[in-house]
């Protein structure tokens, strides 16, 4: 395999990617409001530094920062003419902290939502939504990323526009949606509706999942759902990357509720609930990655946890995602899935 994603993902059980990059931004000094991108141009000692910084803490894959670099976000600056600029930049910092470490590092290349209401309800046509994921696609390729990782979903509809404009660049592509109150996205998709777009959607994806929402028990949860939907007999490969924990304002900063050994204890969780990339959103630091790192080589694989298993460690599932957990089942047995046989 020439591509390094595929080859990794071949070659081990379970992928660790990284943790947050606004909320260790902010740590560094970028204020509220302003655009993470531009930091790739006029800060780019610092974006290293966040590089390194999860690559030490043992990430196999690092997220680049480009979550906002479509240019519909980054008008919002006046800084649409610098999509190619600013992506390109990301990735090439991030290429260069890899040649410097020991490992084989997977750069991946973030694409989230453009931010627009998509047509009818909004202005945002169709072709021009894919054509602004493909600009930024390519420009992630051009500065050698490995994967288009489309990430924070929460439309169907602008995760295929998403897909369908990073196709364009060649590489692998997957996508996370974000799950929100009752474990679903704010548009409504729900576990079952994300495994029939994974099986749908052309072109066709390496992984997808669900990263963000509202903390790591939904996740897990998420995670045990869409597992148990094998849409035509399908295994997709499962992204997970919960927040850490809750955010609460302390002294007038935002400060997330997860320790170390919490997310030590979701990494453990989500891998048995059968997700094999595994990372953190919102609040998750270096030292949060070392502690999944560390719990992921040192547990064994177990049995996928309970509903009540997930509420003991990690806090309450919703009553939505419980729902989730019986009404989908009958779903998927009118449609001819199967239940997976677990390896």
């Amino acid at each position: 395999m020439n591509n390094l994603f595929e080859k990794l993902l071949n070659e081990k059980h379970t992928l660790l990617a990284d943790g947050a990059t606004g909320t260790n931004l902010f740590a560094m000094g970028l204020q509220s409001g302003d655009a993470p991108e531009l930091w790739n141009i006029d800060q780019p000692q610092k974006i290293a530094r966040l590089y390194r910084d999860f690559i030490d803490a043992g990430s196999d894959i690092v997220l680049t920062n480009t979550f906002g670099g479509t240019r519909y976000r980054l008008k919002l600056h006046n800084a649409q003419d610098s999509v190619s600029e600013l992506n390109i930049a990301a990735t090439e910092i991030l290429k260069a902290e890899i040649a410097n470490s020991d490992r084989e590092i997977i750069t991946a290349g973030s694409i989230g939502p453009t931010g627009e209401i998509l047509a009818p309800l909004g202005d945002l046509e169709p072709e021009a939504a894919v054509a602004a994921f493909a600009e930024q696609a390519l420009a992630l390729k051009a500065g050698g990323a490995d994967v288009i990782w489309i990430e924070t979903m929460s439309s169907a509809e602008e995760v295929e526009y998403a897909v369908k404009g990073a196709g364009e660049a060649g590489l692998p592509v997957v996508f996370s949606m974000s799950f929100d109150t009752n474990g679903r996205t704010m548009m409504g998709v729900g576990a079952f509706d994300l495994m029939s777009l994974e099986r749908n959607i052309r072109p066709q994806v390496h992984a997808c999942g669900t990263n963000c929402g509202i903390g790591a028990s939904e996740v897990v949860a998420a995670v045990l759902n869409m597992k148990s939907i094998a849409i035509d007999g399908r295994d997709p490969v499962i992204i997970a990357k919960a927040n850490c924990g809750i955010p609460k304002f302390v002294e007038g900063k935002i400060v997330y509720t997860g320790t170390p050994e919490i997310m030590a204890n979701y990494a453990v969780m989500v891998r048995d609930a059968g997700a094999r990339i595994i990372g953190g959103c919102c609040g998750t630091s270096p030292v949060h990655v070392r502690a999944m790192r560390q719990a992921l080589d040192n547990t064994a694989i177990s049995e996928p946890p309970t509903l009540d298993d997930i509420d003991r460690v990690l806090g309450k599932v919703s009553d939505g995602a419980r729902a989730q957990a019986r009404g989908e089942h009958e779903i998927k047995a009118r449609v001819g899935g199967r239940k997976r046989r677990r390896r």
